[in-house]
């Protein structure tokens, strides 16, 4: 089963993983990952998740930076939980 059929609690914590090499980019970040030889380009609003995991931000912490940065009516639970779950099952965070 992979991480994006997982529901992710809101006080888990996450971590970028080390080794990789995070260029900004105009409308976003580019990622290359040596382990895998692989390059991965997030948009700003991923940018912005991938920014405040090198925090060890939870995801709650995540989804209320998110709604409050972009004044936002309710929380993004859903997009929040749906990226956390790419850039884990990316191998790009891991929770900690």
């Amino acid at each position: 089963m992979g991480d994006t059929e997982k529901s992710i609690d809101d006080d888990t914590r996450f971590a970028v993983t080390e080794g990789l090499e995070i260029t900004q980019v105009p409308d976003g970040v580019m990622i290359f990952q040596a382990d895998r030889d692989r390059v991965h380009y997030l948009n700003p609003t991923a940018a912005i998740v991938l920014e405040l995991c090198t925090m060890g931000k939870s995801r709650a912490e995540i989804e209320t930076f998110i709604s409050d940065g972009f004044a936002l009516n309710e929380l993004p639970s859903a997009d929040v939980e749906s990226c956390l779950n790419s850039l884990l099952d990316e191998g790009l965070v891991t929770r900690s």
